[in-house]
């Protein structure tokens, strides 16, 4: 039952096709009425006289521009021409028009716009037409000067048919009105003579028939369902003589073409036959030879073309040649088959072992498990001559057959004479065969018992047996279903197999070769099927087909250890690959090699043969320029077959310590296990194992990939305890990743990867900064550029820098977020596009790689796609670095030139505003800033630890590793304007005081000890708010004395008590007359001195607290505390520094 859509889009689709033939048919129509117009006012011109052509302009200049523009006639200029013409008076200037439109290249699509511009100049000037004529003659008829001679072949026959189609369709518009000059063209270009030669032949060819496309009504033929056109042609006056004339021309032609055509197939099957012979002889065809078939067989399919053409145009058959030989393959088994001269010495060397000699010698006797009626063998007896006769051309694996020396004609001459003989014997060679079908069918069906299977239930199971019992099994159970319709849906099940299941292949081919024993048309057409389906795949190069030819070509392979495809039959597939050595060739001939190559190569009469074809191959690969890939595949093929000589690899001997250190980095290592395998390295005799450890972290390439963040981890552990063991980490993977660079060796690529995860880790765990990162990104991409060895160290198809670039980022790149680090980044991913733009066309997984990192890293920033912009974008960064630069000096030089430095909120920051990395100043000025970046809760905990874990969650530093340059702080202070003069006299004498105090400092420091432990910052909060009787010492600081009722002064002082994680302040009085008072107030006594000289010297221009600080970043901050150990509790007790009240 039919749906009503399908109706309704049956009905819209035939509407459609008529809209489209409606439309077709009125388009025709018009163009036919033009054509018929244009054809009247050619024909009964309306010239201008004399008088009307003088208005014209007919200066030189302008008549040879117009000239000009006539050389390169197209549609396009078609209007602007013909106005021009109409404004010019050529009349002097006709036969350099003329020679001006035969010199022009007309393509097709031009034809139309010179038959507008011909009949234009034909309707003004009345020798036009003529001179045209003759020029365009010219073209089929030319001189015999030397120019002529030696024109390109090439360029000749397309200006011919240019001007064959020009003249036609000007004998159509009616410029030419003369048949006879059609005639006497086709008649030149159908002549004998030119058969010849057969580059004329195939471009006459080629001309008649573009001719008899053009005009079939010329030929007598006509255009089925085109009236209108048919109404045309009437119209040209054409008479019945000159139709006779054209057609004789024609298929006279025609005739002497396939004929010729027939001759050259001879040749080309006959030369064929003998290449066939070398081939078998030789192994391979002398260059000679090969070109020779080559030039012939070029030669014969373009005239098979362009008979086929012009038999298609005359309404013909296209001629239809016997089956083409080919030298690809070979009829019947060759002098080199395998099956010839085995000896049982030799066959114990094919294998490499027992069971797979076993499996490829050692086959299932059929006649043992099966009646002999059900193998065809009574048939056989039955009709002994017609076999032998039928058997003949197909029994090409019978060892003691000759036929390395039958040829393809002496097939055709045996079929010959098997002709004569089943014309004898037809009659009763026919009633033996019924009356054995008849018999075998009876017997089948009365042995056909409960274990037989069904064909389709048999074949089915095919796909299963991947042993060598299930598929014994299976094939003794087909011989009870044995048949020719049987056998022929068996062949095809077989060669059916899937292309994924190559591992089906070695059992498929072993029940062929048990069921050859007794049905001989098995293998023959199985073989059959395999050669017609590489001879149609080895031409074809899309992707889709790769899985196919390697299939059939592995079948082959196997086919030919079972000895039942022939060694002639291998070699010609392998030489068809190589002689094409490119793309899928290359997987074809490696897979043919990898399946049976080893197998020719072991026999000894293939084994000379199979040696040449080896060496032929490797001489291939090394001129060819092969990827990677197909390289590995072609040394992988012919070491298979032809292993190296060489002794065994002798395994490297280790010390027990060097065994011990590999298995704890390359076995034991993982997160679970990384304390062990740090503890176990720390227990090692550090100086005799410090060089190989050093050498075994850096072969991390050796190692998991994705266990390279553990080996920095070891290196950050075991940096605690040898510094110089991290240094030298470091030092020999910058090394490494140089070295690489100078080589650039592809089996390096692996290396050079993992060092570049390594650094990337290394960085992770603080052991190098973000300029060593970048240094060495820049490094990638300049390193090699600008020298002679550019090309080899960087090659411009060459992308593995990228690659490198990418691993180094996605291991690091995540934590340059923030201050000068993203800064460096934004810079360098300019840089790095630039460098990928000159890179071209990447492949598709660096691309996927690039965008994923540019998505990880910075998502917003532009992709640029071409060089310009890319430069553009540098410049523009550098201008505007350039200017922030300047601004920036401007406003800091005032504090650079006075060496300042300040302290904002806790961060050390000097005069360009950027962060002291690890510098002394820090040091110095740690106590001031952790006082006020500290605070006391009232349990007296401190509030500082808090602080720093709210950090951890908004700060980059603790997010990840620490880089010198993230942290950049810059102060905006106004400043006052100093003469320079003056503030240079100040330098030298403030350097020249700093100097003196240092040096008094540092005989100070000998002379005392020096506190160092830390003393929290809340001490000191707190002073000068206390309460009792307040006394002023010499320095005008406050302090808190009190006084006894027997006049013995105490100072009050605080003691920190410390239990568990809780720290608690306490207060006390120590007698003013100890030691600890009187130090301290020497002490204030001396700095309150140095305070006043450091005033004088300032003139009044610094307050008392910058003076200070300026002091304290000299280094000469003076000890603000000394440690008292009490007994019970750990106590530090300090001296108010100003002596204020607790």
């Amino acid at each position: 039952m039919e749906h009503p859509d399908d109706d309704s889009h049956g009905v819209g689709e035939n509407q459609s096709k008529q809209d489209d033939e409606v439309s077709r048919r009125e388009e025709l129509k018009k163009s036919l009425v033009a054509k018929l117009a244009l054809r009247q006012s050619n024909l009964n011109p309306e010239r201008p006289d004399s008088s009307a052509l003088r208005t014209l302009d007919s200066s030189i200049k302008r008549n040879t521009a117009v000239i000009k523009k006539l050389k390169q006639i197209n549609e396009e200029q078609r209007e602007s021409l013909m106005d021009e013409l109409k404004n010019v008076n050529l009349s002097k200037f006709v036969s350099e028009a003329v020679a001006a439109i035969c010199d022009a290249k007309l393509k097709s699509s031009d034809i139309q716009a010179a038959v507008q511009v011909c009949s234009l100049l034909h309707q003004r000037y009345k020798d036009f037409s003529p001179t045209l004529v003759q020029g365009l003659m010219k073209t089929f008829f030319p001189g015999k000067s030397s120019e002529d001679v030696d024109a390109d072949r090439n360029l000749k026959a397309l200006k011919k048919r240019s001007a064959l189609k020009l003249l036609l369709e000007l004998f159509f518009d009616g410029v030419i009105e003369d048949t006879g000059i059609l005639i006497t063209i086709i008649k030149d270009l159908a002549s004998l003579e030119h058969l010849k030669d057969r580059d004329t032949a195939h471009t006459n060819l080629s001309l008649l028939a573009s001719f008899a496309r053009q005009a079939r009504y010329f030929i007598g033929l006509s255009h089925a369902g085109e009236e209108l056109v048919e109404e045309f042609f009437k119209g040209l006056n054409i008479t019945s003589d000159q139709k006779k004339v054209f057609k004789k021309a024609f298929h006279t032609y025609h005739d002497a073409a396939v004929e010729l055509l027939r001759s050259e197939h001879t040749s080309l099957r006959q030369l064929e036959h003998e290449n066939a012979k070398i081939l078998n002889a030789k192994g391979e065809l002398s260059e000679e030879n090969a070109s020779s078939y080559e030039k012939l067989r070029k030669s014969y399919d373009q005239l098979y073309r362009g008979v086929s053409a012009l038999a298609e145009a005359l309404d013909m058959q296209p001629p239809v040649m016997p089956e083409d030989g080919h030298t690809r393959l070979t009829t019947g088994d060759d002098v080199s088959s395998p099956g010839t001269g085995k000896e049982a010495s030799v066959a114990e060397a094919l294998w490499d072992d027992e069971d797979t000699k076993s499996f490829y010698e050692c086959l299932p006797d059929l006649r043992a498990f099966v009646p002999a009626v059900l193998l065809g063998e009574a048939e056989q007896k039955g009709n002994d001559q017609s076999s032998k006769a039928s058997d003949q051309p197909s029994d090409s694996t019978t060892p003691e057959s000759d036929q390395g020396q039958i040829a393809a004609q002496d097939t055709a001459e045996t079929s010959v004479s098997e002709k004569k003989k089943d014309d004898d014997e037809k009659d009763k060679g026919k009633e033996k065969e019924k009356d054995g079908e008849i018999k075998a069918e009876i017997e089948k069906e009365k042995l056909r018992g409960p274990e037989g299977t069904n064909l389709d239930g048999l074949i089915q199971r095919l796909p299963g047996c991947v042993s060598r019992d299930l598929i014994d099994q299976l094939t003794v159970e087909f011989c009870y279903l044995n048949s020719k319709a049987s056998r022929k849906k068996l062949v095809r099940a077989l060669f059916n197999v899937p292309r994924t299941s190559l591992e089906l292949l070695p059992y498929y081919s072993r029940m062929v070769a048990t069921l050859s024993t007794c049905m001989k048309d098995v293998p023959s057409m199985l073989l059959l099927y395999l050669e017609e389906e590489f001879n149609s795949l080895i031409n074809k190069k899309d992707q889709m087909n790769i899985e196919t030819k390697i299939r059939n070509i592995r079948f082959i392979g196997e086919l030919c250890k079972f000895k039942i495809a022939p060694a002639g039959l291998v070699f010609s597939c392998l030489k068809a690959c190589l002689d094409d050595f490119t793309h899928h060739n290359i997987d074809v001939a490696c897979n043919l090699l990898e399946t049976c190559g080893r197998y020719l190569y072991r026999y000894p009469d293939t084994n000379v043969r199979m040696a040449n074809m080896l060496e032929i191959l490797m001489r291939l690969k090394n001129v060819k320029n092969l990827d990677p890939r197909h390289s590995t595949l072609v040394e992988n093929a012919y070491y298979l077959c032809k292993p190296p000589e060489r002794s065994a690899r002798v395994s490297k001997i280790r010390p027990p310590l060097h065994q011990y250190i590999r298995k704890l980095l390359f076995t034991d290592l993982d997160k679970s296990s990384i304390e062990d395998v740090l503890r176990q390295l720390r227990k090692l005799p550090w100086s005799e194992c410090e060089p190989y450890l050093l050498k075994c972290f850096l072969k991390v390439h050796k190692g998991k990939y994705g266990q390279i963040h553990l080996i920095a981890s070891l290196t950050a552990g075991l940096s605690r305890y040898h510094d110089e063991f991290a240094v030298a980490v470091v030092d020999e993977v910058l090394e490494e990743i140089r070295l690489g660079l100078e080589i650039n060796e592809y089996g390096m690529q692996q290396r050079r990867i993992a060092h570049m995860r390594f650094l990337g880790e290394l960085y992770n765990y603080e052991h190098v900064d973000s300029s060593v990162v970048f240094d060495t990104l820049y490094l990638i991409l300049i390193f090699g550029h600008g020298t002679e060895e550019q090309d080899v160290l960087d090659p411009p198809e060459d992308c593995f820098r990228i690659r490198m670039i990418i691993t180094l980022l996605e291991t690091c790149g995540h934590y340059f977020g923030r201050g000068s680090s993203k800064r460096k980044l934004d810079r360098f991913l300019i840089h790095f596009q630039r460098y990928i733009l000159c890179k071209g066309p990447l492949p598709l997984d660096i691309e996927f790689d690039l965008q994923d990192l540019f998505g990880d890293l910075r998502p917003n920033m532009t992709r640029y796609s071409t060089i310009e912009e890319a430069d553009a974008a540098l410049v523009q960064l550098e201008e505007h670095e350039r200017s922030g630069e300047k601004h920036h000096t401007e406003q800091e030089k005032p504090r650079s030139m006075s060496g300042s430095s300040s302290s904002v909120n806790g961060q050390v920051v000097v005069a360009n505003g950027m962060e002291e990395e690890n510098g002394g100043t820090h040091h110095e000025l740690e106590s001031d800033s952790a006082s006020q970046g500290s605070t006391m809760d009232p349990d007296g905990n401190d509030d500082e630890e808090e602080l720093d874990d709210d950090a951890c969650d908004s700060e980059d530093d603790y997010a990840g590793p620490a880089s010198d340059e993230d942290d950049e702080i810059h102060v905006r202070q106004k400043v006052m304007l100093v003469d320079p003069e003056e503030e240079a006299e100040f330098d030298r004498e403030f350097r020249a005081l700093m100097q003196e105090s240092l040096d008094s400092r540092k005989l100070e420091l000998r002379a005392r000890p020096t506190l160092n432990m830390m003393i929290p910052m809340n001490v000191f909060e707190g002073q000068g708010h206390g309460s009792g009787r307040v006394s002023e010492g010499e320095s005008g600081d406050e302090g808190t004395e009190y006084e006894e009722g027997g006049g013995r002064k105490e100072v009050q002082v605080k003691v920190l008590v410390k239990r568990g994680s809780k720290q608690q302040t306490r207060q006390m009085l120590i007698p003013s007359d100890c030691s600890l008072v009187q130090s301290t107030k020497q002490k204030e006594a001396a700095e309150l001195e140095e305070k006043q000289d450091i005033k004088r010297v300032v003139g009044g221009e610094w307050s008392t607290e910058a003076t200070l600080g300026k002091v304290m970043a000299g280094g000469l901050a003076p000890a603000i505390g000394i440690p008292i150990i009490l007994a019970g509790d750990t106590i530090i007790a300090e001296e108010n520094e100003k002596m204020g009240d607790g």
